[in-house]
């Protein structure tokens, strides 16, 4: 829809009016829904549609046929409140600095970088070796603390942070794949997977982490130490242990580098699957053009510094996917 208008199927508002008031972008929503302020429309698709109380994926839709088919209803709201809220950002990055000492000089990896990821985006990071790619994608999710400069993940400021708090909110809130996949030798598939929910204490993970493996090809293979399983087997045992806590955030780096090219598209089709069916928002570095290409977003990175913030409209995206 256009500016301050969200579009939603007559029988979405009714099942989903209650969860339109409350999902978290929509909490302090003014004015609030009023029947009066309803108006019938045409059928049409947008990128804000609702279903089942999920907000569907915006950008690369690879399933044509979730387009909006029905009658349907256009809710308006004060513009500029209407898409603060529709686009909340999950992650912001506000002049991050990150420099470290080299040979009695400074040298600076990350410098003064500031953007902000919507929830539900795709975001892609590019640039040469050397450009700081890994190192932003890492204080992004916590696993650093930056020299200067803050980082807000899912609502909560990084920055005064010790490890073990900026790990709490991690495992409540992040998935994050590894280039080099960091599974632990000594447990199998199945129990790699289960780590993060153990972590957070979920009850009983084994049937969640089976399941994934089972999606990802790997039924039967549950059994399997990471010795006994191939690059693109221990790379999809890795994004099974990246979903089970249903992340808000997926950052993954390099997930398709070491891979032939078809375990290479399996992998992608289960991260952008991630992203269309629970909502999930993704951020990737990759050296992958066509990958990157299949994202909402590019920040192409180089010095350490943001050089291009490339935007893609959804039928640009679907184009490519």
């Amino acid at each position: 829809g256009g500016k301050g208008v969200g579009v939603f199927t007559a029988a979405e508002v009714r099942e989903n009016v209650d969860t339109l008031k409350t999902r978290p972008f929509a909490l302090s929503l003014s004015p609030p829904l009023d029947a009066g302020r309803i108006e019938p429309v045409r059928v049409r698709h947008s990128k804000h549609s609702f279903t089942g109380g999920r907000p569907r994926r915006k950008g690369v839709n690879r399933r044509r046929s979730d387009r909006v088919s029905g009658p349907s209803l256009r809710i308006r709201f004060p513009s500029d409140r209407f898409l603060s809220l529709m686009s909340e950002a999950v992650l912001r990055v506000d002049a991050l600095t990150k420099t470290f000492p080299s040979g009695g000089r400074t040298l600076t990896v990350i410098d003064d970088v500031s953007f902000a990821v919507d929830e539900g985006d795709t975001c892609a990071i590019v640039g040469p070796s050397g450009s700081g790619k890994t190192t932003l994608l890492g204080l992004c999710a916590g696993l650093d603390q930056p020299t200067s400069g803050r980082v807000e993940l899912c609502g909560r400021d990084l920055t005064p942070l010790d490890e073990d708090e900026r790990a709490e909110v991690r495992n409540r809130n992040v998935g994050f794949v590894f280039q080099t996949f960091r599974l632990l030798p000594t447990l199998t598939a199945l129990e790699n997977v289960m780590v993060p929910a153990e972590l957070r204490g979920d009850a009983d993970p084994r049937p969640r982490a089976a399941e994934l493996l089972d999606e990802g090809g790997l039924g039967d293979r549950i059994g399997h130490y990471p010795s006994q399983l191939s690059g693109g087997e221990q790379q999809r045992v890795a994004m099974a242990r990246a979903f089970i806590n249903r992340p808000r955030v997926l950052f993954a780096d390099e997930p398709t580098g070491n891979l032939d090219a078809e375990t290479a598209g399996r992998i992608e089709d289960l991260l952008f699957d991630l992203n269309e069916t629970a909502g999930t928002t993704l951020v990737l570095v990759t050296h992958d053009e066509e990958l990157a290409a299949q994202t909402e977003r590019v920040l192409h990175l180089r010095g350490g510094q943001i050089v291009n913030d490339e935007r893609r409209t959804e039928e640009e995206a679907q184009a490519v996917a």
